[in-house]
């Protein structure tokens, strides 16, 4: 199993990011943990946790309210 990240914008439309890839769900969410920061700032807005092709959840990176 891999677990990766992808991005997107405010828009929806996917953005660069890293391409980091995890053996586990829990090394991912660690990491996004660690990072959204410096995604935010780079102009990422959702974050969507990735399993082998299939979408697991997705999330805001933004504060509430925006």
């Amino acid at each position: 199993m891999s677990w990766t990240w992808r991005y997107e914008d405010g828009e929806g439309q996917p953005v660069d990011g890293p391409g980091e890839a995890f053996t586990s769900q829990s090394d991912a969410e660690s990491w996004i943990g660690q990072s959204w920061h410096d995604l935010v700032s780079g102009g990422t807005a959702t974050a969507i946790l990735v399993e082998d092709g299939r979408v697991e959840y997705r999330m805001s990176l933004l504060p509430a309210g925006e």
